[in-house]
């Protein structure tokens, strides 16, 4: 899997990359991630990539320009070719990485994909890629949202600053438009690296037990059922709505006067899988009750 990190900060990524599970997978060589300025794909004396938006108002506007030449350069064949561009700086784990020299694609989005607008007839990316912008109006980044990404061979994240992006990055280069959350940020890059690290321990051999991505919150099959998991790592039981995680315990079995539930120290598997459920049930209740409603959320 290949990330490319699109963005005006690349050393924002100096951190969240080497650390856990993304560097284990980064040094295992199941993830390259590669981060690029967004900076050397404007060719004015300035290297310019913001102006005003159009019909007033405040703040400035990403232009469209040097993020598609970014999208279309890295989409080169030659790139993975070992051809070099105008700048010919290759990266290593998250190391920045340059410019090169752009063919264009015209629309890189792939049909079916991003907002569901399908107006141009030119798709250029096939369907193992995705050019993700990050917006505040976008689409939810689920766990269903990351399932899919993790069947990809390269994500191109576009990491939006500013006012916002001009529209037309959105309309005809991005496959995904994704916000995580119902919250503003100063920019994509916190969205980025959560991406990264939420796709990353889906792929085969990156968590030290692959059990881990199937018995957490929001895990589920591919037609949208959860697994709540029993004591046996090969069993699970199939419930109607995406539960968050059940509680748990570990040693000490009493901290501060609080103890572990005695039902967990008893071995008894039956009823610690029903207690487990039932927790898992009360916690998505209290914490996140709107998925429990009758129509599962919209899925990115």
């Amino acid at each position: 899997m290949q990330f490319d990190i699109v963005t005006i900060f690349p050393d924002f990524f100096a951190g969240p990359l080497d650390y856990g599970i993304v560097r284990r997978a980064r040094e295992a060589h199941l993830v390259d991630v590669r981060v690029r300025d967004l900076r050397a794909y404007a060719h004015d004396r300035h290297r310019t990539v913001d102006d005003r938006p159009f019909g007033g108002g405040e703040g400035m506007v990403l232009k469209p320009e040097p993020l598609f030449e970014a999208v279309e350069s890295l989409l080169d064949e030659r790139f993975h070719q070992g051809g070099h561009g105008e700048h010919g700086e290759e990266s290593v784990g998250a190391e920045v990485v340059g410019a090169r020299h752009a063919v264009p694609l015209h629309d890189a989005r792939t049909p079916g994909s991003g907002d569901g607008s399908d107006t141009n007839e030119t798709r250029s990316v096939r369907p193992s890629k995705a050019i993700v912008l990050l917006s505040a109006s976008g689409k939810l980044f689920r766990q269903e949202t990351a399932r899919r990404f993790a069947q990809l061979n390269r994500i191109i994240l576009l990491c939006g600053r500013y006012e916002g992006v001009d529209e037309r990055v959105a309309e005809h280069l991005a496959t995904d438009e994704l916000s995580i959350g119902d919250f503003v940020l100063s920019g994509g890059e916190l969205g980025a690296a959560l991406i990264v690290d939420a796709v990353t321990r889906l792929l085969p051999g990156a968590l030290g037990n692959e059990d881990s991505s199937v018995n957490e919150s929001f895990s589920a099959t591919d037609a949208g059922t959860v697994l709540v998991p029993r004591i046996s790592s090969h069993e699970s039981r199939i419930m109607n709505h995406a539960l968050l995680d059940f509680p748990h315990y570990t040693r000490p079995a009493e901290f501060r006067d609080w103890p572990v539930p005695e039902i967990l120290l008893g071995g008894n598997h039956e009823e610690i899988r029903r207690w487990r459920q039932e927790r898992a049930l009360e916690k998505t209740r209290r914490n996140r009750p709107d998925l429990l409603a009758t129509e599962p959320p919209n899925a990115g």
